[in-house]
């Protein structure tokens, strides 16, 4: 255990430094070159021209430190260098549609192509789907191959999408990835997969090396570079999560793990089904953007950037918190327990709409 929390220390610190020594270089360039986010549309909160492309230095971060630290003993995994091949070239991919679409635009329909290219290669050629639901909503056994692969690519647009969605605020999707990554990468090192743990660790210290450039008052932004990858990442790691399993983590505790998968990715998820709805209700495109975000509302109650990204940190947190109590102390099917996770985020969510403003 203590070469294996090495290895994880390490990835994450590579990455941290990395990102930490290189965005200042990459700030000036951005800024020599004009590759810049001016203010000019009425939903943007920041009054300034900021650099956007500040995913290039996350995605190096996380291949540069992933690639030297990927424990090689654990090659014997089943998929393992498959998993690490395919991921490394989903990550290329969505990195330069990222990159185009920061510096010049990238068309809606070019982009719903290179998603489907990456759905493919994470479900069927890398095999990285959920086969299981573990019990939750009655639904035991393995899956059927064709509700896995659809399933699992449902899993990967939504995720993918959320990230990219909260992407709105200083440090807000960094932070809020910073909370995921390392969530992903406890349950990983406790189940024993070291590969896909490190994974989570390595995004985590990148991610928190952004956050000293990112926290408010912003001096880059992590653009589509930025949020594409960290939500492939994710998705990977979720995907992976919620086949993991529970009985090698009873020393702690034996979770259902699409509750907890679902728990840790809360904010993205409830901001995201949030928008998504009310876009439904009024009959326009659900990738339309505007001003209902869950953090617009805090900012229209009078917080400012800084207040606002710390309450959502503590909302992810506690969410996560609660999720783990419940299934802990609360012995009922999971299904119950999943019913009352999301109660308690649902109505933790509603909290800033019942608030008025105080301009009201």
């Amino acid at each position: 255990m203590k070469s294996e929390l090495l290895i994880i220390i390490l990835g994450f610190l590579t990455a941290f430094f990395v990102v930490l020594l290189a965005i200042p270089s990459l700030i000036k360039v951005a800024k020599l070159k004009h590759l810049v986010d001016e203010p000019s549309e009425e939903r943007k909160l920041h009054s300034r021209s900021i650099p956007t492309i500040g995913g290039i230095v996350i995605f190096g971060a996380i291949v540069f430190s992933y690639s030297l630290w990927f424990p090689e003993e654990y090659d014997h995994l089943p998929h393992m260098l498959t998993n690490f091949k395919h991921l490394i070239a989903i990550l290329i991919l969505l990195f330069f549609v990222g990159v185009k679409d920061d510096i010049i635009g990238t068309a809606p329909m070019k982009k719903l192509v290179a998603h489907m290219i990456v759905g493919f290669i994470l479900v069927i050629m890398a095999d990285i789907r959920i086969t299981s639901m573990h019990g939750l909503f009655g639904v035991t056994g393995e899956l059927e191959q064709w509700l896995s692969y659809m399933l699992s690519l449902f899993v990967y647009i939504v995720i993918v999408n959320a990230i990219n969605l909260i992407d709105g605020l200083d440090g807000l999707a960094g932070g809020i990835g910073f909370i995921i990554a390392s969530s992903f990468g406890v349950c990983f090192l406790i189940n024993g997969n070291v590969p896909l743990a490190l994974l989570g660790f390595v995004l985590g210290g990148a991610l928190l090396g952004f956050l000293v450039f990112n926290f408010s008052p912003a001096r880059i932004f992590m653009g589509d570079s930025g949020s594409l990858t960290i939500g492939a990442i994710i998705s990977v790691l979720a995907i992976n999560a919620v086949d993991l399993d529970p009985s090698k983590m009873k020393e702690y505790f034996e979770p259902n793990m699409p509750i907890l998968v679902m728990a840790i990715l809360v904010y993205p998820l409830m901001d995201t089904l949030r928008v998504f709805s009310i876009r439904a209700f009024k009959g326009v495109s659900p990738f339309t953007a505007d001003k209902n975000h869950i953090h617009h509302r805090f900012i229209a109650l009078g917080m400012n950037h800084r207040q606002t990204v710390l309450w959502l940190y503590l909302y992810n947190l506690v969410v996560i918190v609660s999720a783990f109590l419940i299934q802990m102390y609360i012995e009922v099917n999971s299904t119950i327990q999943f019913g009352l996770t999301f109660v308690i985020a649902a109505f933790l969510a509603t909290i800033p709409f019942i608030i008025k403003p105080k301009s009201a």
